[in-house]
């Protein structure tokens, strides 16, 4: 909601400064998102006089020019404008200036040798338009010296409010004066408005027709004026609408505008000669088509509320009216209409067709019932005083409602709900100078809420008036008691592994990314989803349509939208829920990230010292196990396993498991479902579901540091083993520590050999196993032992022979 301040002083007269009343704005709920002031940002620039223009010695298209702004000497200025001469007025900028449009900041010196002590600006400089051409040219009668800002009318502050749905009365310009004087800072003017004298019956009737189904329009009431002369608006209503950026069109739409946004009354204008019949305000017939005066063609169905005349529908109720009745020069006689709307069909009309107009953004939030008919009159008389004309009698159709309802309002419960202490006469007087009508006495008041004020259903809502006018500085700030228990944890473990999962991904170089949590059927399918359970009633768009089964979809989208855009070596992670079902306890809290190209944890992309490699299955391996450590798991304890769900490559994927608890998943992504989202490789992923993390063990009060370090030098033996091909080499490295788990401290494989002098069927995988000796030195007999007992528990368990 934007307005000028002049604009405001139509409804206030302040008795505070333009800095307080903007602070106060907000203190009441009226949340300020910004101010554009014109005249501070402008303020350094002054109306300068040309006094002589010669011709620059050392440059043909420049001009040394003197410049008179009204004090002291005249100043030297060399400007290349070709407007510029003698005698013209126009913007000086002096040195230490910095110009808008640049952020340059003005200094005094030499252009070809002459002395340079300022700058006349044009248009494009100031920051006001396009235009550079040349120097701006100011009226002659401006006056020197003067602020620029001032002569041409930009000392009119712009203020930008954000109101919240409740609020729709501030949706006007008189609801935020009416909230202002409520809160002291100035006069309310607020008067009656005058009812207009028809001088002939109203040539066009209108009815209201539902039949049996809901009404959608409980009163309409219209006007007729006839001889009206439509042409551009005053200047100061084109100023107004241009401030709060709209576009003045010609003086009958530009009234209704200004209602809109003056008094959060829109109303409707159509040309008579333009009107086939009377009207009729009904459902739409399906199939129905509108050309609104946005220029777009819209399908009508039956859910939808409408105007017509004898030649089909002339304008969508409450939201935009249509081109066939619109007024133009050429329009003399108008129809003004000023009608109430179901708020609910006014939303929901809207969404279908995607019209966002300012009638519907107001309509669906609530207009003030008692002021259709004095809206109308107002209307009335600014086309009569800008457009001349005869109006005719009104006629309405409907009644409007009664919303009068009366509240109890104990006036003890302003400090019960919020601690502030007020005595009745304050209550009072800010519920009177709010249009509340109050009667009654302590300690229970009657209060009646103005028609405007939709939002009043409760005492709470009565408490809330009290407070946000009185000021929230007044409620007294309490401690909380804190007892003689220490404080419990506030995050639950999820939340914690959730952040600290965050965190560890991030320490990797990986960027978190927040994805929608609806997928296309065919994305959720290729993820182990896509059930009916999960389908969206109303997606947003197509190809959201379902409930994400997994986090990757979303991510490797997301990549590939990013390689397409030339940042292919990319790492995105992301922590957040997934949807197994439509039960309660079908949502898990997972954490799963990707890679894609050379985005590997060391780093990517090109280097004078050698490319990096594209990505692989162990980095997505390194990410999920350092997100699991993070978050508490025992990794130590995982065991590896090549039953990664579909949606991975088979040869190339796996599972890290705790026994039955499948916790991770990594590997590369399957080709086939690369090509199904459109993304090309090579991209690896992992799936962390948080909630599978076991529950952290109870720790005792007092923990013993465990400092097993031994005196003794470490001794290491490598084995080369023949196995088959589908042994895992996990299974070796879990026979070899089991063979002595005292001595044994450590086992890798370093080595993995298939081809020539090997058997088909078989492999040579090499291991390092460390023994770390805590009692004494191995002797070279003791060592062979060990390494008899590795070799034979590896033959064991696995069926491997030594390699000779």
């Amino acid at each position: 909601m934007k307005f000028t301040y002049s604009w405001l002083k139509d409804h206030l007269e302040p008795t505070a400064s333009f800095d307080q009343i903007v602070e106060r704005l907000s203190l009441i709920g009226l949340e300020v998102e910004g101010v554009e002031d014109k005249a501070k940002q402008l303020a350094p620039f002054v109306v300068g006089e040309v006094l002589t223009a010669e011709k620059h010695p050392n440059a043909d298209k420049l001009r040394v020019c003197t410049v008179s702004i009204g004090k002291g000497d005249p100043i030297q200025v060399v400007c290349g404008a070709p407007n510029v001469r003698a005698g013209l007025k126009t913007v000086f900028a002096a040195p230490g200036t910095v110009i808008p449009a640049t952020g340059t900041e003005l200094k005094i010196g030499k252009i070809r040798d002459v002395e340079s002590r300022g700058m006349l600006c044009s248009a494009r400089e100031m920051g006001l338009s396009e235009e550079h051409d040349g120097i701006l040219e100011l009226p002659e009668d401006a006056p020197v010296g003067a602020p620029f800002a001032q002569v041409i009318g930009l000392d009119d502050p712009v203020i930008e409010i954000a109101v919240t749905p409740n609020r729709a009365d501030c949706l006007g310009v008189s609801g935020v004066a009416r909230d202002l004087a409520a809160a002291g800072l100035g006069e309310l003017m607020a008067p009656r408005v005058k009812p207009v004298e028809g001088t002939f019956p109203a040539p066009l009737k209108v009815t209201l027709e539902f039949g049996e189904t809901s009404p959608l329009c409980p009163a309409f009431a219209l006007r007729v004026v006839k001889g009206v002369k439509n042409g551009p608006s005053p200047q100061w209503l084109q100023d107004r609408l241009r401030a709060i950026g709209l576009r003045p069109i010609n003086a009958l739409v530009d009234v209704t505008n200004f209602m809109t946004f003056d008094r959060n009354r829109p109303l409707h204008v159509f040309d008579l000669k333009k009107v086939t019949g009377n009207l009729v305000v009904r459902r739409a017939k399906g199939g129905e088509t509108l050309l609104a005066l946005d220029g777009k063609t819209y399908t009508l169905d039956e859910s939808m509320c409408v105007i017509a005349d004898d030649k089909g529908v002339e304008s969508l109720a409450g939201i935009m009216g249509g081109e066939d009745s619109g007024c133009d020069e050429t329009t003399t006689d108008v129809v003004v209409e000023s009608a109430l709307w179901d708020a609910i069909n006014i939303a929901q009309t809207g969404r279908k067709l995607g019209i966002n107009s300012d009638a519907r953004f107001r309509f669906e939030r609530g207009v003030d019932p008692a002021f259709t008919v004095p809206g109308l009159d107002l209307a009335t008389h600014l086309i009569l005083e800008l457009c001349g004309g005869e109006p005719s009698e009104m006629v309405l159709a409907g009644a409007v409602p009664d919303t009068a309802r009366t509240i109890a309002f104990p006036l003890t419960e302003v400090k019960r709900l919020t601690g502030l202490e007020a005595s009745e006469d304050e209550i009072r007087g800010v519920l009177d100078r709010l249009g509340f009508a109050v009667s009654g006495a302590a300690p229970v008041l009657e209060v009646v809420p103005p028609s405007w004020r939709g939002d009043i259903e409760g005492k709470a809502d009565l408490v809330e008036e009290v407070v946000r006018i009185l000021g929230l500085e007044r409620v007294p700030s309490t401690e909380l008691p804190r007892g003689v228990d220490a404080r419990k944890a506030v995050l639950t473990t999820l939340q914690l592994r959730s952040r600290k999962a965050r965190r560890a991904l991030a320490a990797r170089g990986m960027v978190e990314a927040v994805t929608w949590s609806f997928v296309s059927k065919e994305a959720a399918r290729l993820f182990g989803g896509g059930a009916d359970a999960l389908a969206l009633s109303n997606p947003i768009a197509s190809d959201l349509s379902d409930m994400r089964p997994s986090l990757l979809p979303g991510l490797i989208k997301a990549a590939g939208a990013n390689a397409a855009r030339g940042a292919g070596d990319v790492a995105l992670f992301e922590v957040g829920q997934v949807f197994l079902g439509d039960g309660p306890g079908d949502q898990r809290q997972a954490a799963s990230g990707i890679r894609r190209g050379t985005a590997k944890p060391s780093g990517g992309g090109r280097h004078w010292a050698g490319n990096a490699a594209a990505v692989d299955a162990f980095d997505a391996k390194a990410d999920a196990l350092a997100a699991l450590a993070a978050c508490g798991a025992p990794v130590a304890n995982l065991q590896v396993t090549t039953d990664a769900p579909g949606w991975y490559h088979p040869g190339r994927s796996g599972t890290l498991r705790l026994g039955s608890n499948a916790m991770a998943h990594f590997g590369e992504i399957h080709p086939a479902v690369l090509e199904a989202l459109d993304v090309t490789g090579p991209l690896v992923a992992f799936e962390i579901v948080l909630d599978k993390i076991p529950e952290p063990k109870a720790k005792a009060t007092r923990v013993k540091p465990n400092l097993d370090l031994s005196p003794f030098q470490v001794v290491k033996r490598d084995f080369a083993f023949l196995v088959g091909r589908d042994v895992a080499a996990a299974d070796i490295l879990k026979a070899a520590q089991g063979a002595d788990k005292k001595l044994v401290t450590g086992v890798g494989v370093f080595d993995l050999y298939e081809g020539k002098g090997i058997d088909p069927d078989k492999k040579s995988v090499a291991v390092e196993v460390t023994l770390q000796p805590r009692e004494r030195t191995l002797t070279d007999k003791e060592i062979e032992e060990v390494a008899g007992r590795i070799v034979a528990e590896v033959a064991k368990k696995t069926g491997a022979t030594l390699r000779a």
